[in-house]
């Protein structure tokens, strides 16, 4: 898409990479959308001197990337909780499992090994499961905060050309 768009500013070719934005959805899509529209707008300004006109390109720019970053990043927060409640609950699990070993050892003179092992049975299950949530959660966050950042660059990238193209070009 960044590549196609930049080959349409390079022929001069704004309806084109905005037919383009319209017909890729996105995050990308509405920030370079929205640098097209004020593209052409300064493109046909004439009281603004060049300078005023890229200063307010990457203005344009700048703000539609800042909309955007929060829908990017809207459901992180949910995926870096799960990696702290998974780690947590699994030492919740392991602590009740550990207790019950002790009840086990505690209720009687001679300590019952099937109570005992029962309850320590229970808490390295309880530690296992907490300890393939939370690197679960871990490995998602991390997948989808690169995703983010690969769009981010896209973002900068493009806004940049958009920019040059307009400084180019005018």
């Amino acid at each position: 898409f960044v590549a196609n768009v930049k080959k349409c500013l390079a022929a001069n070719n704004i309806q084109g990479a905005k037919d383009l934005c319209k017909n890729q959805k996105g995050s990308v899509a509405a920030v370079v959308a929205a640098a097209l529209v004020s593209y052409e707008e300064m493109d046909k300004n004439t009281i603004l001197t060049k300078e005023q006109k890229i200063a307010n390109l990457q203005k344009t720019v700048e703000e539609a990337t800042a909309l955007e970053m929060p829908a990017l990043q809207q459901n992180l927060p949910i995926v870096a909780t799960l990696t702290t409640l998974g780690t947590l609950v699994g030492l919740l699990g392991t602590v009740m499992g550990m207790i019950k070993s002790f009840q086990a050892l505690a209720a009687s003179g001679a300590p019952d090994s099937t109570e005992l092992s029962t309850g320590i049975s229970e808490a390295l299950i309880n530690t296992a499961f907490g300890i393939a949530t939370g690197a679960f959660a871990v490995i998602s966050y991390n997948f989808y905060t690169n995703k983010i950042d690969n769009l981010t660059y896209a973002i900068d990238e493009i806004g940049y050309s958009i920019v040059q193209t307009f400084t180019a070009t005018h």
